[in-house]
Formats: structure tokens, sequence, C-alpha cells
């Protein structure tokens, strides 16, 4: 169809940034890219890592394709036109599917996501771009963690970027670092505790003296301890007639805090507003015909609009033109899975 057809070579490189740290002059010289400490935190919860994941993969997997608009008498038609050379791959140096989930991931977390344009046509319109990671760019005038607009003074490791080679993405919703920040903590510390109950390789009980003079606290302690050890090494202790072993009878769920523990889940799966059980939660009775629509629908169109009206804006494309990530193909897919799973049913 010739849709994605080369244009000519840009007409040229831009380079804006200053040469610091021993950079070359521009983001991609910089060697000390990183993940912030409080993503890390997230992530490492399974409900927050399938979410980002489910909704990540998603959109990075859709085309992008450009249009524009014409008026029937009635209403608006697209009228689907060539694209630019840099839809199939905005980065020469990284896969389009690398800087798209990428992107998604920081607006998901953060709330904003950031490009950084490296070559222009002979037109003015950006050739190429370069994903910058959100967590290490400052904007002075916009401290968040809440964004009002695009930010008119933008820091990249330190260096300051001409806000014009930067395009600037805006989720509709608050970032969940933000949002998030106490579900995300009760969650992580409730894992915690059951980690450490997971780490625990003997049975909880007490040491209980029956007979003799009673032992000081210290000595109760390097008993316990002493205990505890000879166990850690061996499935067999001994113990004299003055001391007896009481297990605790307690419920491993209960000490697992598998109840408290899924109701987290589901506080996050509400955060990332993403359906409860596309991230394995189980929610009463309820059931779904088609996860593939609901993902689409419910988790990864704030995104995919966000990114999409962005890059039709006048900065990244001419005037008249929109882009669009096509879901064509996704949603045809998930009509026939629907139409199967109902014909399975009759």
């Amino acid at each position: 169809m010739g849709l994605f057809r080369s244009k000519a070579a840009p007409a040229f490189g831009v380079s804006d940034v200053k040469a610091s740290a021993g950079a070359a002059g521009r983001p991609g010289s910089f060697q000390s890219y990183f993940v912030g400490s409080s993503t890390e935190r997230a992530l490492s919860l399974p409900t927050v890592s399938r979410a980002v994941g489910l909704i990540t993969s998603t959109i990075a997997s859709l085309d992008l394709r450009t249009y524009t608009l014409k008026w029937n008498g009635e209403r608006y038609d697209k009228n689907y036109v060539m694209g630019e050379s840099w839809m199939t791959r905005p980065d020469p140096n990284s896969t389009r599917q690398f800087v798209i989930s990428n992107t998604v991931k920081d607006l998901m977390l953060v709330g904003r996501a950031f490009w950084y344009v490296t070559s222009r046509y002979a037109t003015g319109f950006p050739a190429s771009f370069m994903w910058l990671p959100a967590h290490q760019v400052d904007t002075p005038n916009q401290p968040g963690p809440e964004w009002f607009g695009e930010a008119s003074e933008i820091n990249f490791n330190g260096v300051e970027l001409d806000v014009n080679q930067v395009v600037q993405f805006l989720s509709p919703l608050d970032g969940m670092l933000w949002t998030g920040a106490r579900a995300i903590d009760i969650a992580y510390r409730l894992d915690e505790s059951a980690k450490r109950f997971a780490s625990n390789e003997i049975a909880a009980g007490s040491l209980q003296q029956t007979e003799g003079e009673p032992l000081a606290g210290d000595e109760l302690s390097e008993l316990a301890a002493a205990w505890s050890q000879a166990r850690k090494s061996s499935s067999v202790g001994a113990l004299n007639q003055h001391v007896e072993w009481r297990e605790f009878k307690s419920n491993p769920n209960n000490l697992q805090l598998m109840e408290a523990r899924e109701y987290a889940s589901l506080e996050l799966a509400r955060t990332l507003q993403v359906p409860p059980w596309l991230v394995g939660v189980a929610v009463g009775s309820m059931t779904y015909q088609n996860a593939q629509q609901d993902l689409l629908t419910f988790g990864a169109s704030p995104f995919l609009t966000a990114i999409s009206e962005t890059l039709s804006g006048d900065k990244v494309v001419a005037k008249g033109k929109h882009v669009e990530f096509n879901t064509d193909a996704y949603l045809e897919t998930a009509d026939i899975v629907t139409d199967s799973r109902i014909e399975e049913t009759l």
C-alpha cells in the first residue's frame, strides 16, 4: 500500500545539548540511564508488573498510520495518506516496540513521557526521535508529581534541553507512582512479610521450660537461637527433659497473608485503571467474554489517545494531518475470539 514509503534522508541533525560529564552533545551520549527507585519498587509487585506489561506490549504491537479529515456534508471521514518514515522506527538505534513500550510505561507510572528530536527533514518536521527516561527529566516550572501542561524548562541528567526539540506526552491520568503510593507501600510490606515466613525453614513455635530452676532472659534467648540453628542444619533436634517444644497451630494461609495480599492486588488494579481479572485478581463471580477487548477499552485506551494526539500536533506533523494507532487487526482478532467462545457455549 505504500503507507510507510521512505521519504528523503533527513536534511540535518540536531544536537542541542551542551557537552556535560563527557557527553558528546546529545542525550544518547550519556551512559548513566537508570530506573527510578520508586519504579523499581512498584514493578517488583506482580500485579503492577503484569498490568504494565499487558498494556505496554499491547500498544507497542500496534502500527501507526496517518490520515486527514474530509467533510462529506454530514460528518468528517478519515482519508488515510502516506505516513512518515519515523512511524516504523522512531529511533534508528532502537526498535519501535522499545520506544513505544517505554513511552507507555512512563505515562502509566509517572504521568508523562518525553521524546528528543535527533534529526529533522528539510521541511523542519522531525525525522527521528529518542526516548528519554522520565525519571531523568527535570522540569523546574512543573515540579510535579501532578502535571498541568507542557513544561517550558526541561533538564535531562542536569543538562538543559531546548524545549522545541522535545516532544512532551501528557497522560490523561495522574501517574500511578503518585496516586498509588500508599497502595504500593501496603502491597510491598505484605509481600515482605510473606517473604519472611517463606524463608523460615522450620515451623514456628516456642520452647517452654517445664522443670528445673527458671532460666534468665538471656539464657532463654541463647536456648532459642541454638534450637533454631540446630533445626536449620538438620531436621532432627534434641531437648532435655526440662524443655518442651510447642509448635504454633497456625493456618499457613494466615501466615502468608493470602487474603490481605489479594485485596492489595485488587487495590493496585484499581489504581492502575485496569480491570482486576486482567491481572489475575478474582472479583466475586464476575465473568468476561473478551479479555482483548477489555484490555484495549479499559486499560490501553487513555494512553493510545495521549500518544496519538501528541504525535498529531503541529510540532510533529504538518497541520491537517493526524496520527493514530491501527487497532483494526487487533479488534478483528478479538471479535474472532468472542465468536468462537459464543459458538462453544451454544
